[in-house]
């Protein structure tokens, strides 16, 4: 059974950092290319970070580029993302989700499995 379970969120201050991860079970993590999206209230959910199968390739969202870095460790089967200087504009359900390719994609439907989200709130 695939499962991809996301933790870390919560509410922080405007300028705080969070750390989510994602933790897959059920599929060859190793061969899985790994995004994180968001989704705002009222809005479309939306690429953030993504990782290829190795680590080595990242892409970011020009929205979070210089503030948040996503990693894997592909030895525990999970990825990560790490949130600093985290603004308003950040507050979203985040979601984890795995695409079996060997390239980066930010397209929402590539993606093959997702987890259930984390809640993000950030206070101004």
């Amino acid at each position: 059974q695939v499962q991809l379970v996301e933790s870390g969120g919560g509410l922080v201050q405007t300028g705080g950092s969070l750390r989510l991860s994602c933790a897959a079970s059920g599929f060859t993590f190793s061969i899985y290319a790994m995004g994180w999206f968001r989704q705002a209230p009222g809005k479309e959910r939306e690429f953030v970070a993504a990782i290829n199968r190795s680590g080595g390739n990242t892409y970011y969202a020009d929205s979070v580029k210089g503030r948040f870095t996503v990693s894997r460790d592909n030895g525990k089967n999970t990825v990560s993302l790490q949130m600093n200087s985290l603004e308003p504009g950040d507050t979203a359900v985040y979601y984890c989700a795995a695409d079996r390719t060997v390239w980066v994609r930010m397209v929402a439907t590539e993606y093959e499995y997702w987890g259930q989200g984390t809640q993000v709130t950030v206070s101004s």
